[in-house]
């Protein structure tokens, strides 16, 4: 069912209790096409026939890992890709090295200045952004801070939070623009209480941080899909599948994990969802093999995805441009 009638089941309801939203979607996503690729598909394969000539594309974390093979594969069938990674010439050698037409930008996610002033850099292109990739991440076992913030929460949230809402205007103004988050299935290991809001400093977490913030990119995702309602332009998260890149150089354990991806099925969903035809207008769902997959209840609730907007807009407000409530 598309996120408009979504809206319609889950519209009564308040607080952040969780049991009413169970029964609700209970058919995930039955009107949403499936595709029929599957977890061994790859992002040439899925975007095969595909022409985004004339088309601008930013992919954040471009350097390395999925993120370069969803530029390198964009690029490919013509789209004008933006690369950001955190030093320029990590991204001048990225996007130097694919063939197609690559623009390198610096995006230090840690570094909200450092945000602002990528935002501002695209705005100054004048152009339309098509797609709008928010792949960047980081992976620690160890609790660090940023501004006082668990770092996970800052990085894979908040800095995507204050790049999309400075550039959504822009989005909005291509023909059927798409924001594609990397989410994960590790939003499941998050607390069973959701996002924890009273103590975003990580301080007293004993659970994963990652998956804290890969819930977090979730219900930003959902909660964007509500507020581009009456607009061409959609939100969509994704499970990119585990894949061995630089996020895990921090966690070498995990490397040897079997049933790794490569990159180029790593990157294969991001692609689907950022490209194919099928999906204009679907919005506010999570990927997986290039196909819809239903998330967990957590990840549904959207007063705690409400609530997560409201708070990520009063920890950034200094760093956002002011956009009309929704």
């Amino acid at each position: 069912m598309p996120f408009t009638n979504r809206r319609h089941f889950l519209g009564g309801s308040a607080g952040l209790v969780l049991a009413p939203y169970v029964s609700a979607f209970a058919e995930y996503a039955e009107d949403v096409p499936h595709s029929r690729f599957g977890a061994d598909a790859t992002a040439e394969q899925v975007t095969a026939g595909i022409d985004l000539s004339g088309k601008t594309a930013l992919v954040t974390g471009c350097n390395s890992g999925i993120g370069y093979e969803t530029m390198r594969v964009l690029a490919l069938r013509g789209a004008h890709v933006l690369g950001t990674a955190r030093s320029m010439e990590k991204g001048r050698y990225a996007c130097e090295s694919v063939k197609g037409h690559c623009t390198p930008l610096v995006l230090e996610l840690t570094d909200l200045d450092s945000v602002v002033a990528c935002a501002n850099e695209v705005q100054s292109m004048d152009v339309p952004l098509d797609i709008l990739v928010c792949n960047a991440g980081i992976l620690f076992r160890d609790r660090r801070e940023v501004r006082g913030l668990e770092m996970h929460f800052v990085v894979n949230h908040l800095g995507h939070f204050i790049l999309v809402n400075r550039l959504l205007d822009t989005v909005i103004a291509a023909p059927q623009g798409r924001v594609v988050v990397v989410s994960s299935r590790a939003h499941r290991s998050a607390p069973a209480d959701g996002i924890r809001f009273d103590d975003l400093s990580g301080r007293s977490w004993t659970f994963s941080a990652y998956g804290h913030s890969k819930l977090a990119n979730g219900l930003f995702s959902l909660e964007l899909a509500r507020r581009l309602e009456g607009t061409n332009t959609t939100s969509n998260s994704l499970h990119p599948g585990v894949v061995d890149t630089n996020i895990f150089r921090h966690d070498e354990s995990r490397r040897s994990r079997p049933g790794l991806k490569s990159l180029g099925e790593g990157a294969a969903t991001t692609c689907y969802v950022a490209t194919n035809s099928a999906l204009v207008g679907v919005s506010g769902y999570y990927f997986v093999d290039c196909n819809p997959e239903e998330p967990s209840a957590l990840m549904q609730n959207v007063d705690m995805a409400r609530k997560l907007w409201d708070v990520s807009e009063d920890l950034v407000s200094d760093f956002l441009v002011t956009r009309q409530a929704a």
